[in-house]
């Protein structure tokens, strides 16, 4: 072979390689052990961070597809429960009716377990003309939103913003439609804080007629932005082009950041007298630690301590393990707004992740 055809084919040769090496990338690593379907409902705040999560995974395993749909909390557990779905994104944890429930995916004799995986400061999202700084209490909140308080410019609401050019209008008040955990958070903090305002227990449904309601984070983030002189709580991912009321912890309005949401997760216990591979945080919704943002959203996938199916098991577990990692973790607060687990506490959901069978 002349020198010339052999330059020649060592460059069709690198060629030939660049383009597999650029096929290897955009399918995805053809050579990762792992393969197979996911299919994962629930969590609507939940739905930025899965993208995010889910778009990084099946890039690096290209023989695995994973599928969320943000029916919502309540939705989610549901049909994980019923064997409909791998896994749930909630909002809320679950209870002990559910857990006591046979999980259908579940190997026999196991049941569902809560893993904490997304972090976010629920915020209360206004649209007041003239109005661009706002501080509430938790007290006049659960006044806004039992219906007792009824105008912008009533005393308890200009007592806490004197220099405000409050109106007389009309507030309209927005709340989730759908079994929401996003409402049980938020109505786990009213009760917490103010419980003589708010009587009702947390729940993900919401408990007080009026008020205006909307389907899923999209349905209130279009409700406040589209009414007048509205207010409504939302996952704070959803709401970084939205005015935001600041919360009176303490002696100080604070403003929500991700440092002040995994504060308050790092001086909460955990609940008690559940299982020990079942991770539940009981948010201090009343601490008043100087640099704390109370009103939090802690979301959880639900999924089985042991799957009937092996290989569903080992591929769940891949995936909860890439997002409970500080890289996945890290992704999600750059592309999708979240606050990040503390690398102590995510290393304590990553033991109990690495059980999972």
């Amino acid at each position: 072979m002349t020198r010339r055809r052999l330059f020649s084919a060592l460059a069709v040769i690198a060629a030939s390689s660049v383009l597999v090496g650029c096929a290897a990338n955009e399918q995805g690593d053809a050579w990762s052990p792992l393969t197979g379907t996911l299919d994962a409902t629930g969590s609507s705040a939940q739905a930025g961070a899965q993208d995010v999560w889910i778009a990084a995974f099946q890039r690096d395993n290209g023989r695995v597809t994973v599928n969320y749909e943000p029916a919502g909390s309540g939705a989610g557990r549901e049909q994980f429960i019923a064997g409909g779905v791998s896994f749930a994104g909630s909002d809320s944890a679950l209870n002990e009716e559910e857990l006591a429930r046979e999980f259908v995916r579940c190997a026999p004799g196991t049941t569902g377990i809560d893993l904490p995986v997304y972090l976010s400061p629920i915020v209360l999202a206004y649209d007041i003309d003239g109005v661009d700084d706002l501080g509430l209490d938790a007290a006049t909140i659960a006044g806004i939103f039992s219906g007792e308080i009824t105008h912008w410019d009533d005393p308890a609401i200009v007592a806490l913003n004197p220099d405000a050019a409050l109106p007389s209008s009309r507030i309209t008040a927005v709340h989730r439609s759908d079994d929401s955990g996003t409402t049980k958070n938020f109505t786990d903090y009213l009760h917490e804080v103010a419980p003589e305002a708010w009587p009702w227990e947390p729940s993900d449904t919401w408990p007080v007629s009026g008020g205006e309601a909307a389907q899923g984070t999209s349905g209130v983030y279009n409700a406040v932005t589209g009414g007048v002189d509205s207010i409504g709580y939302i996952d704070a991912s959803r709401a970084t082009d939205l005015t935001v009321a600041k919360l009176l912890v303490g002696d100080e309005f604070v403003e929500y950041s991700s440092e002040a949401a995994a504060a308050v997760v790092d001086v909460s216990p955990l609940e008690s007298g559940r299982a020990e591979n079942d991770i539940v945080i009981d948010i201090d919704r009343a601490s008043s630690e100087p640099g704390v943002y109370p009103l939090v959203l802690v979301s959880y996938i639900v999924a089985c301590s042991e799957y009937a199916d092996a290989e569903e098991g080992e591929l769940a577990r891949a995936y909860i393990e890439w997002v409970v990692s500080a890289e996945g973790q890290a992704l999600a607060e750059k592309q999708a707004g979240s606050a990040p687990l503390s690398s102590d506490f995510a290393a304590r959901v990553l033991e109990t992740v690495a059980t999972i069978r």
